[in-house]
């Protein structure tokens, strides 16, 4: 069975181990990727809970909670969401950013991961729509995004943006 759970502290280990292994690829990125458990216990982990609850003190950046699929007892998968957007995030990444481990990935888990992450924050996000983002060069980001009731608004060079009607 899936579920989707906010960052909480009772899970800093296996959070930790989530993303130590999780590589920055395909447009995503994982700063915590190599870093040390301590290093991130004391210091990163810390300044992503304070995110969630709406305290961000970097210039430039929103507010973000971490959300993890888990699958029966382990995370499996990502979903980064910005509590709101400004306009590098409107013209770029948007809402939620999000990977699922490559060993579980092609089953469908992004798919199913993104239903239960719209069901959990579209009271709560202020705009109509939830913004996303991909490079083409990853098909089943796009294909995930469409599945999960997402249209393409418009295309670069080198990304799609698409968008999911909340309300």
């Amino acid at each position: 069975m899936l579920t989707i759970k906010a960052i909480h502290q009772d899970n800093l280990e296996s959070i930790y181990h989530f993303l130590s292994e999780l590589m920055s690829e395909n447009g995503f990125e994982n700063t915590y990727y190599g870093v040390s458990f301590e290093d991130f216990k004391n210091k990163y982990f810390i300044d992503l809970l304070r995110s969630s609850k709406g305290i961000e003190n970097r210039e430039g950046f929103v507010p973000n909670t971490y959300y993890f699929l888990w699958y029966q007892d382990q995370i499996i998968g990502l979903f980064k969401v910005r509590h709101f957007l400004n306009d590098k995030l409107r013209h770029g990444s948007g809402h939620i950013g999000y990977a699922i481990h490559p060993k579980f990935r092609g089953r469908g888990f992004a798919t199913e991961g993104l239903k239960l992450i719209i069901k959990e924050i579209k009271d709560w996000i202020v705009e109509d729509e939830l913004y996303f983002s991909c490079n083409k060069d990853n098909p089943a980001s796009l294909k995930a995004q469409l599945a999960s009731g997402a249209y393409i608004h418009h295309e670069d060079e080198k990304h799609y943006y698409a968008r999911i009607k909340i309300r």
